[in-house]
């Protein structure tokens, strides 16, 4: 399909773009987060969910601290806050100094660059979703599974709708259903409309924790 053919070649023509750009940041930001905490540079994040449902490694800077999902799975405070609020904690206590600026102005993101270039994600699409996410928030939204099928169909985005309409200030139902309309609507001039609203998204950091 002329769609997909034109969408890769925009994600391999942005996310080289965005890495020569941008690697002099890059650089600043891995130098930042080893002056700031112990641990490596990046995030130790379980695997994603990809097109058709397959795991991927997510490439993120490390905004938190060294071990922060055991912390959160021996806290049944934090633990609780997670998942009632689609898996997302205001005022994570794990976060560190670098961390909470990197993930306001989603710097943290950025290496998904090289995820792009491999294949594994698109420029724009859907949330890159946790499986324990999607099977735990279709529980809770029997109704979204139909919407989670869909969004499996198409490969996660390092932006997407829902990143340039909220971000974490939606939940997990309308999200998704946000997500599955982008991957039905197969659209180049859409992803560019996205793109370029992702811009001023990210500088006023609104929604991000």
């Amino acid at each position: 399909m002329l769609y997909n053919v034109l969408k890769r070649l925009v994600d391999i023509g942005g996310s080289l773009f965005g890495l020569i750009i941008l690697s002099p940041l890059l650089f600043l930001v891995a130098l930042a987060i080893k002056l700031d905490s112990e641990g490596p540079v990046m995030a130790d994040t379980p695997a994603r969910s990809g097109k058709d449902g397959k795991l991927f490694k997510i490439y993120k800077f490390r905004s938190m601290v060294q071990n922060a999902h055991e912390i959160l799975e021996k806290n049944p405070k934090l633990l609780e806050e997670y998942k009632k609020n689609s898996y997302k904690i205001f005022n994570d206590p794990r976060v560190t100094r670098v961390g909470k600026f990197i993930r306001k102005y989603s710097i943290d993101e950025f290496p998904q660059f090289f995820n792009i270039l491999k294949g594994d994600m698109s420029l724009v699409g859907p949330r890159a979703y946790y499986p324990y996410e999607l099977e735990e928030q279709q529980k809770n939204y029997p109704a979204s599974r139909k919407y989670v099928k869909v969004i499996l169909s198409g490969k996660p985005g390092l932006t997407g709708v829902w990143q340039v309409t909220g971000r974490s200030e939606i939940n997990f139902d309308k999200r998704v259903q946000m997500d599955a309309d982008y991957v039905k609507r197969k659209s180049i001039l859409y992803d560019f409309w996205i793109m370029a609203k992702t811009i001023p998204a990210v500088i006023s950091g609104r929604g991000a924790v």
